[in-house]
């Protein structure tokens, strides 16, 4: 199975509307967002043109309500930090880098995988047996929008640049 990792949308539907007809033609399933989706509506769009699950994070610039996202039958909230178990792996996921990194200082072998947004720039670090990395930014704000896909099955991570060729 192959999940998507994205962060800071920033309300950019064209590139969301790219990103997910990527999905939709390489059949992810499953949408880790590392948060600043930003608007109620953005996240509506999100929900709606996505069949699959999508786990969420809170960020800074996400102005949505409890009662936006609990109509929402597809999406999963979970406030500053996400943990979940997909395929067996298990995951760490929040906006912020601090929040990672004080969660993993208490149970950094509980994860094989940790992700977060914030600083829009892109990158993957090995930690141990953990592997740390920021997908960057959907919005394209002082970097080029990107995302990241992960291979359950050889734990394969890899980030794309969303460009013109989507």
């Amino acid at each position: 199975m192959k999940i998507v990792i994205i962060s800071d949308l920033h309300d950019n539907i064209f590139n969301l509307e790219k990103l997910l007809n990527w999905c939709q033609k390489n059949k992810i399933s499953k949408i880790i967002c590392c948060g600043d989706v930003c608007s109620a509506a953005t996240l509506k769009f999100l929900s709606a043109q996505f069949n699959g699950e999508i786990f969420l994070v809170l960020g800074n610039g996400d102005f949505y309500e409890k009662k936006d996202y609990q109509k929402m039958k597809n999406v999963r909230y979970y406030g500053l930090v996400g943990e979940e178990k997909i395929s067996g792996l298990n995951f760490i996921f929040s906006h912020y880098e601090k929040e990672i990194k004080k969660e993993l200082e208490v149970s950094k072998e509980k994860f094989d995988f940790a992700f977060y947004g914030h600083s829009h720039k892109p990158w993957l670090e090995k930690k141990g047996k953990l592997i740390l990395a920021n997908p960057g930014n959907l919005a394209g704000i002082f970097y080029n929008p990107t995302f990241a896909v992960l291979d359950t099955t050889t734990k394969n991570l890899e980030l794309k640049i969303l460009d013109e060729t989507f």
